[in-house]
């Protein structure tokens, strides 16, 4: 199976929503008018807390209100419909966001919200028995991921590529689509060779025993922020308080979360999961170990954008110098720190 393929169609799938965001953009835009909006829809994930959701119960949003309409299946979703105005930000892996805006959707990063470290990592793991050792072993192997063309790809064409894999090789090693809960499994049925397996999900595999890692994001690349929330153009443009507002508010989430003992964190955690009354498991909180933002409150640079740049040229997503990284997003709304 190409590696390429995939990542090209859902290119084209981007493009077709980046159209439908622009002209929603223009219609917006042209009846915009009258005072600030002060209430941010979104999608939130499932027993889990978002930086958002935690700087509002933080008090750190003010008068800003979130409002929940529903959970999102995967990042890509959900910059798509804030790119098309069903909601008004969202976050998605960076790779995803430079594909988004590089088809025309008329939207900007404005702060990173998850990213990699010690204790927040995706890991590739094997069998303990099986014969993969190195980047080569690979070639004709089965490796599980929970959806192409974002993080999980894109580390695994940096490894490989890191290791000597011409960029029309990149194929040679299949990647699967599988649902996270499922992918355990398919390793240890050996459905899958390679099963990508990060957060609670990896902590239950490795103490299952069985199997041991190839490589890890965080080893291969070190500490990273590695998704952004996004705001549509529009938006900024008609509401620049609400946005300094709910930008800085999440800035300060970042370093509250970072500073404050974890046992206190997931405590909080806890109780906005049970307040907001949706009927949500949290035993996987009692997992929660940092959000892995990098930054200082999350602030932007040329270099939150750029690998993942160079990773969609050869990858042949985008052409040599087709988007600037200093193009992707702004600071201007982030007042932490400033």
């Amino acid at each position: 199976m190409s590696a390429a393929l995939p990542s090209r169609r859902h290119f084209l799938a981007l493009s077709a929503v980046a159209a439908a965001a622009a002209a929603c953009g223009r219609a917006t835009a042209s009846s915009s008018g009258g005072a600030e909006t002060r209430k941010l829809r979104y999608q939130g994930v499932v027993g889990q807390v978002t930086l958002p959701e935690l700087a509002e119960d933080l008090g750190y949003l003010g008068d800003v209100k979130l409002e929940w309409v529903g959970n999102t299946i995967s990042g890509p979703q959900d910059i798509q419909s804030a790119a098309t105005g069903q909601t008004d930000f969202g976050g998605a892996f960076n790779g995803a966001v430079v594909k988004l805006i590089a088809a025309g959707a008329p939207v900007k990063a404005v702060i990173s919200y998850y990213g990699v470290d010690a204790g927040l990592f995706n890991g590739y793991y094997v069998l303990e028995d099986s014969p993969i050792r190195s980047a080569r072993d690979l070639i004709g192997k089965k490796v599980a991921m929970n959806t192409l063309g974002a993080h999980g790809e894109a580390v695994l064409d940096t490894y490989l590529q890191r290791n000597g894999f011409a960029p029309g090789e990149l194929g040679k090693v299949e990647r699967i689509v599988l649902p996270p809960v499922n992918t355990e499994q398919a390793l240890r049925q050996k459905q899958v060779e390679v099963a990508v397996l990060g957060g609670i999900l990896r902590d239950k595999a490795v103490a299952a025993g069985g199997i041991r890692p190839l490589l890890s994001d965080f080893d291969l690349l070190g500490a990273f922020s590695a998704g952004t929330y996004v705001l549509t153009n529009r938006f900024l443009k008609a509401n620049p308080t609400t946005s300094k507002t709910f930008v800085t508010g999440v800035a300060k989430a970042v370093e509250w979360a970072r500073t404050t003992p974890r046992e206190e964190v997931v405590a909080r955690s806890v109780e906005i999961v049970r307040k907001r009354g949706r009927n949500e498991d949290t035993s996987t909180l009692q997992y929660w170990r940092s959000f892995g933002v990098a930054e200082p409150g999350g602030r932007l640079s040329d270099r939150t954008f750029q690998i993942w740049i160079d990773w969609l040229t050869t990858h042949g997503d985008l052409k040599q110098g087709q988007v600037k990284a200093a193009d992707l997003y702004t600071n201007e709304f982030n007042g932490y720190g400033s």
